[in-house]
């Protein structure tokens, strides 16, 4: 069974992105009552960072092994700690990567797919795990991605959640020129069924991003009302600490204005004790003159 569902993934990943989740359905409903009928039906439709990637893997498998073969002896240098080479892959890493995403982001205009700077960055992220980490190259090789992959050759990467199913590292993708037309929707008793379906679908992707939006907005609207109490009581604070500066500003006034006035005091007591003290010499000599 892993085989044979190996093989149905690998024609429905190959498929136009907006043909996914019909073309699933249908091949679901056709398997109804067999073992492969549930686990076709939880094929899930890949982010359009990753179909981009498979897209790549199925139409340039040549660049694909190239950029798979650099990581490779980027990855053995690195454990050989060869300096120079490594450096020198690394630079090859990103001018390779950055050219392959390019080559993607055309095949994917050629099916009608605009490819934004983000997905484009998503894209090359892919492209550089596969280099850096084998099982991330396991990945890339089964064209049976559903999310863009990171890893920076350091921590292990899940890729459990990563690829269609687990038996997908290992598996290699078919090369194809375009989409199967066997495997292209066409119009169908089910038409509408399906339609709904993928209707219902997107009404539910939408509403996920609504509810995170407005998570996201009531946290914010909350670290604002936060911010605000918090400012209101600085701004007590600060008024409080102005008002109490303005007292000790007063307050010193009158102090220097007080220490003036004693030090003038202090000056004429030295004074007038300085006096007293000649006139008793004074008089102490007079009285000594006259016998006393």
């Amino acid at each position: 069974m892993t085989e044979q569902l190996l093989e149905i993934a690998d024609g429905l990943y190959a498929l136009p992105l907006g043909d996914f989740t019909a073309a699933r359905d249908a091949r679901a409903k056709e398997l109804k009552g067999t073992d492969l009928a549930a686990p076709v039906k939880a094929l899930r439709k890949p982010s359009l960072a990753a179909w981009v990637v498979n897209l790549l893997v199925r139409r340039d498998a040549d660049q694909v092994t190239q950029v798979l073969d650099l990581g490779a002896a980027l990855r053995d240098a690195a454990a050989g700690m060869q300096g120079e080479e490594l450096r020198a892959l690394t630079r090859q890493r990103r001018q390779l990567t950055a050219a392959v995403t390019t080559g993607a982001r055309a095949l994917a205009s050629g099916e009608g797919v605009k490819v934004t700077q983000a997905v484009a960055d998503q894209v090359e992220a892919t492209l550089t795990a596969a280099m850096v980490d084998a099982r991330c190259a396991d990945a890339v090789r089964s064209g049976l991605l559903v999310t863009a992959l990171a890893s920076t050759g350091v921590d292990e990467v899940d890729l459990g959640s990563a690829v269609a199913t687990p038996d997908a590292l290992g598996f290699t993708a078919s090369t194809t020129e375009r989409p199967p037309p066997d495997l292209h929707v066409v119009p169908d008793p089910d038409a509408d069924e399906k339609a709904v379906a993928a209707a219902r679908e997107a009404v539910e992707d939408a509403q996920r991003v609504v509810d995170d939006a407005r998570r996201t907005a009531t946290e914010a609207a909350t670290a604002v009302a936060e911010l605000e109490a918090r400012a209101l009581q600085l701004q007590s604070e600060a008024d409080e600490l102005k008002r109490k500066l303005s007292a000790l500003e007063d307050e010193q006034e009158e102090v220097d204005d007080d220490l003036s006035d004693a030090e003038s005091e202090r000056s004429e007591a030295d004074a007038a004790a300085a006096e007293a003290e000649r006139e008793l010499a004074a008089a102490t000599a007079s009285l000594e003159k006259l016998g006393g």
